[in-house]
């Protein structure tokens, strides 16, 4: 199993930025896909971004340009950058791990983006 624990979400006003961090309880190199989601009330669960064991990432249509996933194997961390935050970027931020064909996911954290 894989335990994952979030952190960095907050209040913040449209413009601004946040850093998001999602810590692994295994090593991150062992891990293949690593990810962030956010839910909305009243709204699906959207994939915002992810990041493969093998370097690459992807990025939803709606941050690209804003936000940037990275991983620090180091530290068992993946991250997401979020800048020029706008307020449909409210929700609820889970990360997630791909580990041995089980999804596993953190509590989430929620970000809020005032106007």
């Amino acid at each position: 199993q894989v335990q994952l624990a979030e952190s960095g979400g907050g209040l913040v006003q449209a413009g601004g930025s946040l850093k998001l961090s999602c810590v692994a309880s295994k090593s991150t190199s062992n891990i293949k896909t690593m990810g962030w989601y956010r839910q909305a009330p009243g709204k699906q669960r959207e994939l915002v971004a992810t990041s493969t064991r093998d370097g690459n990432s992807a990025l939803a249509d709606s941050v690209k340009g804003r936000f940037t996933i990275s991983r620090d194997n180091a530290r068992n961390t993946v991250y997401l950058q979020m800048n020029n935050l706008r307020p449909e970027d409210t929700a609820v931020y889970l990360c997630y791990a791909n580990y041995r064909w089980e999804a596993y996911w953190g509590q989430g954290t929620q970000v809020t983006v005032s106007s």
